[in-house]
């Protein structure tokens, strides 16, 4: 149930209840008074009835002298002197009065307290009648109050939704309305959070993009003067970490072009299962790879896409490369209509990075190995720009399962 529900239930339940108790109340007092007024009728006329037989001699009213059927507590009391009325209880309840003549006699008479008013009977039509009306409004303005702030709600919950997925210029101050309640409140607060985010990721982005630009001429030089190195070991160290930094640089500035939003897919039709093949047979000549360590498998006929091809063979490039370094090889490949699946056989991707999506900078776990965290990254920059959505999970056989599903129509995303 939702919270639209469950508010409208809160509100009827507690109506109901005050309105049931209402009711009640009502009745109990009608029904005291109106007990009141039977015994205050029947001592004034048995008061009558008295003064008249004391005067004639004769009885009045339908009373009775020593009636056998006389209540023995309302005799009693009348044998103790006084004038006393009694009612019997249900059913058949009887409203008894008597008192003691002049000649030592208990004059009583005795009439049907159910059928003397039949106002309690128009009152408990009027308060089931009024009360199920009343309930029945107040059901129609609890649903549509609940429903308000539920609607104003699930605007908040859609604006932490965007939020989350990257629109940092929603506003959930202007999804809910003006108001002063809480969930105005909440709105601002999540505007204010939204803020201080869209402040950060800024400067992260400007400090990317600051730090690739400034590291990249000095990064440069550093490679060619490697180069002129003469032969040896430590010279071989130096080209390697020259190189491992002009790729770190590299990617660093191909992060801050997906940051600033202007990278645009250059769109073809490509056959995806050959030219994945072929994405294939380049990389393993350019990493000086085993025929066995990389395996493409198609296990349906070959779809033709508009797509990227670079951009494709960029998303191949890391999400292998990352296989081989951090897992265990093979590498599978599996091409099935626009999707393309990568498997290795490690240990599988961390939960967070399943859960989260990659982030730079953050490798993972230790078992499986280290790194900048930014082949992921950039693979998933790439499948944004094309439109495309990249997952990652576990394989169902173990290891680090990576699925790309192309879009169906041509298209794509900044």
């Amino acid at each position: 149930m939702g919270l639209r529900g469950k508010l409208g239930l809160i509100f009827l339940l507690v109506s109901s209840l005050a309105i049931l108790v209402l009711c009640v109340a009502v009745y109990t007092q009608a029904q005291s008074s109106r007990l009141d007024r039977t015994r205050s009728f029947a001592d004034e006329r048995i008061q009558f009835a008295a003064d008249s037989y004391d005067r004639s001699g004769v009885t009045v009213f339908g009373s009775r002298l020593d009636d056998p059927d006389l209540p023995p507590q309302l005799r009693e009391a009348v044998l103790q002197g006084k004038r006393a009325t009694f009612k019997t209880g249900s059913p058949n309840a009887k409203m008894w009065a008597a008192v003691m003549v002049e000649d030592g006699q208990i004059l009583s008479m005795v009439q049907d307290y159910e059928t003397t008013d039949d106002s309690m009977k128009a009152l408990r039509q009027a308060l089931v009648l009024g009360g199920i009306g009343t309930v029945g409004l107040l059901a129609l303005v609890s649903v549509i109050l609940a429903g308000s702030l539920s609607r104003r709600i699930v605007a908040v919950a859609g604006t932490a939704r965007r939020i989350a997925a990257g629109d940092l210029d929603a506003s959930a101050a202007e999804a809910v309305g003006k108001g002063k309640d809480e969930v105005q409140s909440l709105a601002t607060a999540l505007d204010t959070m939204a803020s201080s985010l869209r402040g950060q990721l800024e400067a992260e982005r400007r400090f990317t993009a600051d730090v690739a630009h400034d590291l990249r001429t000095p990064v440069t030089g550093l490679t060619t003067a490697a180069e002129l190195l003469p032969p040896g070991r430590p010279s071989e160290l130096v080209r390697d970490r020259a190189k491992v930094l002009r790729r770190l640089v590299e990617d660093l500035l191909e992060i801050a072009r997906f940051d600033s939003g202007v990278e645009q897919a250059d769109l073809e039709l490509v056959g995806l299962g050959a030219f994945v093949g072929s994405a294939v047979g380049r990389l393993r000549m350019q990493q000086a790879l085993a025929p066995d360590s990389v395996v493409v498998h198609r296990t349906a006929p070959e779809v033709t896409v508009s797509t990227d091809s670079r951009r494709i063979e960029r998303i191949l490039a890391n999400l292998i490369v990352n296989g081989l370094r951090h897992g265990k090889p093979p590498i599978d490949i599996t091409v099935s209509g626009r999707t393309v699946e990568v498997v290795d056989h490690g240990n599988g991707y961390p939960e967070e990075l399943i859960a989260e999506g990659p982030r730079r900078f953050r490798s993972g776990m230790a078992e499986r190995g280290v790194g900048h965290g930014l082949g992921l990254t950039i693979a998933a920059g790439h499948a944004k720009v094309l439109g495309a959505e990249l997952t990652f999970g576990q394989a169902p056989g173990g290891g680090a399962l990576a699925r790309l599903v192309l879009p169906p129509e041509p298209g794509a995303r900044s």
